[in-house]
């Protein structure tokens, strides 16, 4: 009953889908490293691209809209693409537990499909995770712009989102070639997703299941995923911080309310190794962080020790803000986006039910808003405020004019006349 191959037993389906030009290479590489236990899909816009992939599905979207060109870097060409070929989509993605969409941000197809990719998924009840870069500071401000219009688009849908900044490559590999230096980006990518998908397939000697990896990647935002390898006397330690730092990444460990993690040693892995890695993993976290780790035997590494940890639950946009007592911020918080927003919100609400919006007549109900200055307050059809002027005292705060105040000056006997506190000797 057990002798089943792993890989074709009737465990959580993965399915990883590149969308556009990046992405589909991103799977390309995929497939030459040889990462099993998931299924590849390809999508894109341009057919050629699509012809040399090595993917096993591959879906060409907005044909009638792009004849198989591409989308010529514009993101709503992407989308509308993406949107004409839902029903394939959702097809393609039928049967997965798990799906992860990777694509490049900035461009035309990934840009503007991804979002459109997602919400196939959401709607069909899969887990979600997007795995995508943001461009090179070079690539121009054009690019950029659009790479975070389109990962504020991906954000609310996916489950967890990890983004991949290119400019970090060019610290971390130096003068390694263009391929190479790809090749690093899409390790954090292969790697993540090997990790997850060996602690949900492959039997080990610390086994979890699916629904651990739901508990910890479902709706949870933005999420770390890092990988460190090592070995020698101190490899569980060394592995253990790199997986934390993970170079590549805009984001720590620090904080996290979630972390999954997962150990994979030769047959020389001790216990003690996995608590020392354990341990300095929770150093980083939230206190109250809820780890889930599994630990696989592979012979094949010999010396050397992998971890892969996956962290979720930040909380920094409610914590990043929040300003010491006294400060000028104390009473209130940083204007983040969604706070600015919010104030938005609380300043436009109570303008709302007012009379003077509903559009009707707009020219008649702007002239008795209690919005024009005092200059033009004697033309305003209030008959109780108009002879408040004259009314008023010379010495009273509702005297302003400096004509007025020479006039009654004149006029009013001086045996008669209240004369200023600041005018008396």
């Amino acid at each position: 009953m057990f002798e089943q191959d792993y890989e074709t037993a009737n465990f959580a389906q993965i399915k990883v889908i590149g969308v556009g030009g990046a992405g589909c290479n991103a799977i390309n590489r995929m497939v030459q490293y040889g990462l099993r236990g998931v299924e590849f899909i390809a999508v894109n816009t341009d057919r050629q691209a699509l012809y040399l992939s090595k993917s096993e599905t591959k879906i060409q979207i907005g044909e009638k809209l792009t004849r198989g060109l591409g989308a010529g870097a514009d993101p709503e060409i992407g989308r509308k693409a993406a949107d004409e070929s839902r029903e394939m989509l959702s097809e393609a993605i039928k049967g997965a537990d798990m799906v992860f969409i990777t694509a490049g941000m900035g461009g035309g197809t990934g840009t503007g499909a991804a979002s459109i990719v997602a919400e196939c998924a959401k709607e069909l009840g899969v887990l979600t995770v997007g795995v995508v870069t943001k461009p090179f500071t070079f690539e121009g401000k054009v690019r950029m712009r659009n790479a975070e219009i389109g990962i504020a688009a991906l954000k609310p849908i996916v489950d967890t989102l990890i983004t991949i900044p290119n400019d970090k490559l060019i610290d971390l590999v130096g003068r390694a070639s263009l391929p190479d230096a790809l090749r690093v980006a899409d390790d954090v990518l292969r790697q993540g997703i090997q990790g997850i998908s060996d602690l949900i397939a492959v039997p080990a000697m610390i086994n979890l299941d699916f629904a651990d990896v739901k508990t910890i990647m479902k709706e949870k935002g933005l999420a770390h995923m890092g990988i460190g390898s090592a070995n020698g006397e101190k490899r569980a330690a060394e592995a253990a911080r790199q997986a934390i730092e993970s170079p590549m990444l805009e984001t720590s460990i620090n904080g996290a309310r979630g972390v999954l993690m997962n150990i994979t040693g030769g047959p020389d892995l001790s216990l003690l190794e996995v608590n020392e890695a354990a341990e300095i993993i929770a150093e980083s976290a939230d206190p109250e962080a809820n780890i889930i780790f599994g630990a696989d035997i592979d012979e094949a590494m010999g010396d050397s020790l992998r971890i892969t940890v996956i962290a979720t639950g930040f909380e920094s946009e409610r914590t990043i803000p929040q300003a010491p007592a006294g400060s000028m911020f104390g009473g209130g918080s940083i204007f983040t986006q969604s706070a600015f927003q919010q104030q938005q919100q609380q300043q436009a609400a109570p303008f709302q039910p007012s009379p003077f919006r509903t559009g009707a007549q707009p020219q008649q109900q702007r002239q008795p808003q209690p919005f024009n200055s005092a200059a033009y307050a004697p033309r305003r059809p209030v008959a109780a405020e108009e002879p408040a002027p004259e009314a008023a005292p010379l010495g009273s705060d509702a005297a302003f004019g400096e004509s007025d105040l020479r006039r009654d000056y004149n006029e009013k006997p001086k045996n008669k006349l209240d004369v200023p506190a600041f005018l008396r000797k």
